[in-house]
């Protein structure tokens, strides 16, 4: 393939207003002096040199004696020690150091601040103090800079408050943002670490060109990137100094010979200033035989590589770093994996393609493998969800199993009525085997339902009651369901399912049976048999199934009963719908462990007043939120005078904001509440890491989600799939005991997301999100990879909602992306552009069409029509140029209504969804959810006004129907 050649950007440096990059540091020369010149001499020199240059005035000298020979290691310390000493006065341009040492030999040593003193001006300066009498044309800029002022005075320590060209000083610790794989701790921001990089002999010809090109192969391996983008600064003892960004393509098939091309050409002539200095900066400095130099004696960028080479082909050099970006333990494996690049580069036959050259030896990848991989713990063999219930029903059956709104039933009468469920299914003829589609809401009902499918051998598949009817038409078709057990007449008719009501499958008057074994046989199930299936979002506008099977539950409470110390103590709630995930987490860590499951009503769940109430009523010990959904509690509990008993929160669903926490933790300190951060993915059993977090995480604003659990691993990979060193960002693999069977009839999507690692030979699943991890093991979760995003705690693939827009035949494009603040869990929404073939489409056509065929979390909150969708030069959708249009106020108040322009409600509506709400505009078509109703509902207290809730607001949702619904009555709190 053709390789572009490297990008250079930026202005000349003479015009560019901010000077050159490396302006704040000093830099400093070695070089022998001839035999016989001592101090006396040099300061002759000087002298002479002074008298025809007045700028060398501020040039200082110091002579020093040492009772040893040169080659002494005492001599060779004290010499690095004077070269890495910078500047230190005003108007101090340059210090010139002799030391002489015991067998007559004596070293200069000169350092200067590069505003004033250049490269090439430093090598004149020490010839004409080495060599008496050589002449010597100084340019003009050595002199003290007035206009400069206290930022860039020649005498100020280098790296010491003077500012980078962004006004942040170089190597601070703001510039970690720049390095994700840095891992550095902002604590030690300004510490300078120093990893000297390996000497290597290369053709000589060659040796500015590979040293460049390795650069760039390592700093594209970091950046799980195609190309490398770096600072250059080229140093030379005639030529001087020039400076650029060089941006270099390395595709997994480019050839060493193209690599090397496209570095020579970033080496070749030329001089640009950067507007802002880049993290990561390449000095590359050709030496003469006998002297040695040092470019930067503070690190110039935040990663400085300083690289070497001789006449002779010698290589070699330096990474200084910051330590507030860059770990110290990161620092040395990537010099390491530089010297690797170097060899491998310098050997390599030049038809090779660079993307086989691996990112780890042997020993670094089984390191890190072992880093992501947490030992399975002991414990009882796997067996089927519904057989381990029963064995802890009949070890305390008069426990409370179960609290709904209907009242408590004991393990005894859980089980029996399970059984009697599963009676009435099979006498239907539901097998093992089988899926069964559930339809229900979080009731008494629905826990007796999946038990009860359990006993018969079969699988259960979940459906939200608010699901849209193709929605549920499509699951029950893809899944091949017979049986189905729903509430009310609404499920939608198709060919071949029968539907039964909760009501067919319990007794005639509603007790149990009095034979609690439907089928001694229904217990023996394999382990390995298919317990659910759960549909998650897909991206080719259908979703699909995922498969468990029951050993993988079995293995997650395996891994975290005693962690978490669950016991039959515990009480749980069921606060999360049977369709996501989350529930199975919270139905069977509760039942499996003997503990309490309180089922939380829909209404309630969306109501943080009632939720928080039924956590005290029932003294719940166990919370488990999505953190969009525990923000809303968290304000109602720092309001509230009861107390809670919970003692473990644990975080999942979506991504963790920390800071949220601060409040939570003065009321509920960390050592009495404990609080997990897990990460997980359906095709991964919920949970695949956790990480307690204490309000160290708070200052540090930590994005972990721990190691995995025991039994798990996880690992992160390029697009090749190879294995990211630590700290470098790349896609999540998870493999383990958590990994599910399959996707339901997607054998290609199978094979593609659930493969067999070729490092470890694990079957593992490819997450799609990115992450990094730790040396200790810690994983970061960073995102999606891919236009999968979570809003409100539910996953969802934009690719769906774009192929129902696109199926609609009034519609020729569509774009699907997600608004609002990022920051803000309730702000987040999804925004859909469409272009309508169809002049007469509506965006509120195009709405109701959505709302029949997806669920209403993924219903976008905007429509706007485009004539044409905006693209990038790469023909890509330019999500930069998208702006959702203003919702379109509703119809004018009726005659007789009354409705004041200034009505208080609707002041408090606009300031929740914007300016251009009108009074009969509905909440939820405008850019609303369940999370900014509740939002809305505090608003309206702090405004004096009564609260309304979720089923209200459902029922009036405008500001008109609001205000008429809240006449009369009495504000609260």
């Amino acid at each position: 393939m053709s390789v572009p050649s490297a990008a250079v950007d930026g202005v000349p440096a003479a015009d560019h207003p901010s000077g050159r990059l490396l302006a704040h540091v000093c830099h400093s020369l070695v070089r022998r002096l001839p035999t016989g010149t001592g101090a006396a001499a040099v300061r002759a020199a000087l002298d002479v040199l002074m008298e025809r240059h007045p700028g060398l005035g501020g040039v200082r000298l110091f002579d020093e004696r040492l009772e040893v020979d040169a080659g002494d290691p005492e001599a060779r310390a004290r010499v690095r020690r004077e070269a890495s000493r910078t500047v230190d006065g005003d108007p101090v341009v340059a210090r010139a150091v002799v030391l002489g040492y015991a067998d007559g030999e004596a070293d200069l040593v000169v350092v200067a601040h590069r505003r004033v003193v250049d490269r090439r001006t430093l090598g004149l300066l020490a010839t004409a103090l080495s060599v008496p009498g050589t002449p010597m044309e100084l340019p003009d800029a050595v002199a003290p800079d007035p206009a400069a002022g206290t930022a860039a005075r020649p005498g100020s320590p280098a790296g010491a408050g003077v500012p980078s060209r962004s006004g942040v000083p170089s190597g601070s610790g703001d510039a970690a943002v720049a390095l994700p794989w840095g891992l550095g701790d902002p604590a030690r921001a300004g510490r300078t670490g120093t990893v000297e990089l390996a000497t290597a002999k290369v053709a000589a010809d060659t040796a500015p060109a590979l040293l460049v090109a390795a650069t760039a192969l390592v700093i594209a391996r970091y950046g799980a990137s195609e190309r490398a983008v770096f600072g250059l600064v080229t140093e030379d003892p005639v030529a001087g100094e020039s400076e650029r960004l060089v941006t270099l393509p390395v595709y997994e098939e480019t050839e060493v010979a193209e690599l090397l091309g496209a570095a020579a050409e970033s080496i070749a002539p030329g001089d640009v200033c950067l507007p802002e200095p880049p993290a990561v900066g390449v000095l590359l400095t050709g030496e003469r035989p006998g002297e040695v130099y040092r470019p930067a004696l503070t690190p110039a960028f935040p990663a400085t590589l300083e690289w070497r080479y001789d006449q002779d082909g010698t290589v070699g050099g330096a990474l200084r770093h910051d330590e507030g970006t860059i770990a110290p333990a990161v620092a040395r494996r990537f010099a390491g994996h530089l010297d690797r690049a170097v060899r491998e580069l310098a050997r390599a036959p030049v038809g090779t393609a660079v993307g086989g050259m691996a990112p780890l030896t042997a020993d670094e990848a089984a390191a890190v493998l072992a880093a992501g991989r947490t030992p399975a713990r002991g414990g009882t063999p796997p067996a089927p969800l519904h057989a381990t219930f029963r064995a802890v029903a009949a070890a305390q059956p008069d426990a409370p199993a179960l609290t709904g709104p209907g009242g408590t039933l004991s393990y005894a009468e859980l089980d029996a009525r399970s059984d009697t469920a599963a009676r009435a299914l099979r006498a239907v003829g539901v097998l093992p085997g089988d899926l069964v589609g559930v339809r229900l809401d979080r009731d008494t009902d629905l826990v007796v339902t999946l038990l009860g499918i359990l006993k018969t051998g079969a699988a259960y598949v979940p459906m939200d009651t608010a699901y849209p009817a193709e929605r549920l038409v499509h699951t029950v078709t893809d899944a091949g369901i017979r049986i189905l057990v729903s509430t009310g007449p609404d499920f939608p008719a198709v060919d071949g399912v029968t539907v039964l009501r909760p009501a067919e499958l319990s007794s005639g008057d509603g007790d149990p049976a009095p034979d609690a074994n439907p089928d001694p046989g229904a217990t023996a199930t394999d382990p390995d048999a298919i317990a659910y299936v759960i549909y998650t979002s897909g991206s080719t506008g259908r979703p699909k199934g995922v498969a468990v099977p029951h050993r993988n539950v079995h293995a997650l409470l395996t891994a975290t009963a005693a962690d978490f110390g669950f016991t039959p103590a515990d009480t749980w709630t069921l606060f999360h719908s049977s369709a996501f995930d989350f529930s199975v987490w919270e139905i069977w860590g509760a039942l499996l462990t003997g503990g309490q499951l309180v089922v939380v009503p829909y209404y309630v769940s969306r109501n943080p007043e009632d939720f928080h109430d039924l956590l005290v009523r029932h003294r719940v010990t166990v919370l488990n939120q999505t953190p969009s959904a525990f923000a809303a509690l968290k304000e109602v509990d720092l309001r509230a005078s009861a107390a809670l008993a919970v003692r473990l929160v644990v975080f999942g669903g979506e991504p963790l904001d920390v800071r949220i926490l601060r409040d939570w933790f003065r009321r509920h300190p960390h050592t009495r509440c404990r609080v997990v951060n897990m990460y997980g993915i359906t095709e991964t059993t919920v949970h695949v890491t956790a990480h307690t977090v204490t309000p160290l995480d708070l200052t540090a604003g930590s994005r972990t989600v721990g190691r995995a659990l025991p039994g798990w691993s996880v690992s992160v990979r390029d697009t090749a799939g190879r294995l990211q060193p630590f700290g470098v960002p790349g896609e999540i693999w998870v493999g383990g005991a958590g990994v599910a069977d399959r996707y339901l009839g997607r054998e290609e999507l199978t094979a593609a997301r659930f493969v067999v690692d070729p490092v470890s030979g694990e079957r593992v699943y490819r997450s799609g999100d990115l992450g990094r991890l730790r040396p200790d093991g810690r994983l970061d979760h960073l995102g999606r990879i891919d236009d999968q995003v979570k809003v409100r705690g539910f996953r969802i693939e934009l690719g769906e909602i774009r192929s129902v827009l696109l199926e609609d035949d009034r519609v020729t494009a569509a774009a699907v992306v997600l608004g609002g603040d990022p920051g803000d869990a309730a702000g987040v929404r999804l925004d859909a552009y469409v272009v309508p073939g169809d002049a007469g489409v509506s965006t509120e056509d195009l709405r109701r069409r959505a709302a029949r065929y997806l669920p209403e979390y993924m219903v976008p909150a905007t429509f706007t029509l485009l004539p044409e969708l905006p693209l990038t030069v790469n023909g890509k959708i330019d999500a930069g140029g998208l702006a959702p249009a203003p919702a379109i106020p509703g119809p004018p108040p009726s005659a007789g209504t009354g409705e004041p322009a200034d009505d208080a409600v609707l002041k408090v509506w606009r300031d929740i969804l914007g300016d251009h709400i009108g009074p009969h505009d509905d909440f939820f078509t405008t850019g609303g959810n369940s999370l900014l109703a509740v939002r809305l509902s505090g608003a309206l207290r702090r405004a004096g006004l009564p609260p309304v809730s979720l089923r209200e607001l459902h029922i009036h949702p405008t500001p008109a129907e609001v205000s008429a619904l809240i006449a009369g009555r009495e504000p609260t709190g």
